[in-house]
C-alpha cells in the first residue's frame, strides 16, 4: 500500500520546532498511533515502524520529544555519543513531555486521517512517556516497552482508568526486578493493566539495531499489542 511521510510541526518556541514524522495512508482513515522513542531521538527505526502502522492502516506520528533539550536531534548509540545520550536523558524532564504528547494526541485527533481514537507506544524512556500520554495526555491506551522509570508514577499508575499494556524483559540490565516487582503489586486487580514479562530477555528487545534483539519475544510481544490495539480499531 502506499503511504505519505512528511514532517509536521507541533509547536514552537522561538526558534526551535516541536516536529514530528508522520506517516499516514493515502485516502484513508484509521485509529492514531503515538510512537514514544528512546533516548537516541527519531531514528530510522522508528521512522520504519511509522511507516508500518501506517501500512496497516493507522495515522502515525514520531514527535521529536528532545525538541527542547541539546542536542536535539538523533545522537548515535555507538561511541561517545552514546555518553551524550545518557547525559540527555538524565536532564529529561518527563512532567513537560507530558505536556507536549497533548499536542500530539490533538494533533493526531484533528488530522483527515485519524478516526479520532489514539494509542501511545513507546520504548525506554519512550515507554514511560507513553504511559504519561494516556494517563495525562488524552491517548486512549497506552504501550510500553522495558519503560525506565514507571516506578515513580505508581499512584497515577493505581489510579489508571485506560488500558494499559507493560512489557519487561527479565534481564534487563536498565530495569532492576525490584522495579518490575513494585509495578505488578500496583497493578495487582486492576483489569485494565497487562504486565507480561519475558524470561531471560534484555533491554531493547524489540528494537532490530540493537544487541538484544530477540525475533521470537518480538513476535510474541507484537501478538499481545496488536490485540490491544484491536480495541481503537
Amino acid at each position: 500500500m502506499a503511504i505519505a511521510t512528511r514532517t509536521v510541526t507541533l509547536a514552537s518556541d522561538g526558534e526551535r520546532r516541536f516536529e514530528a514524522y508522520a506517516a499516514t495512508l493515502d485516502d484513508a482513515r484509521g485509529p492514531g498511533i503515538l510512537i514514544c522513542t528512546e533516548m537516541w531521538g527519531v531514528t530510522d527505526a522508528k521512522r520504519e515502524l511509522a511507516a508500518d502502522y501506517a501500512r496497516r492502516g493507522f495515522c502515525a506520528i514520531v514527535p521529536n520529544v528532545f525538541w527542547r533539550s541539546d542536542p536535539s536531534g538523533v545522537v548515535n548509540d555507538e561511541g561517545p555519543a552514546r555518553d551524550v545520550a545518557w547525559q540527555r536523558l538524565r536532564a529529561f524532564d518527563f512532567h513537560r513531555a507530558a505536556q507536549d504528547m497533548s499536542l500530539a494526541v490533538d494533533w493526531l485527533r484533528a488530522s483527515a486521517s485519524c478516526s479520532g481514537k489514539v494509542a501511545s507506544i513507546g520504548f525506554c524512556m519512550g515507554g514511560r512517556i507513553a504511559l504519561l500520554a494516556a494517563l495525562r495526555s488524552g491517548a486512549d491506551l497506552a504501550i510500553s516497552l522495558y519503560a525506565l522509570g514507571i516506578a515513580d508514577h505508581i499512584d497515577e499508575l493505581r489510579q489508571a482508568a485506560c488500558p494499559v499494556q507493560l512489557h519487561y524483559g527479565l534481564a534487563d540490565q536498565h530495569i532492576p526486578r525490584s522495579e518490575i516487582e513494585e509495578v505488578e503489586a500496583a497493578s495487582a486487580g486492576k483489569d485494565n493493566i497487562e504486565i507480561w514479562t519475558y524470561p531471560g530477555i534484555g533491554h531493547g528487545f524489540f528494537n532490530p539495531q540493537r544487541a538484544a534483539y530477540d525475533a521470537a519475544a518480538v513476535a510474541l510481544a507484537t501478538t499481545r499489542i496488536d490485540r490491544l490495539l484491536q480495541r481503537i480499531a
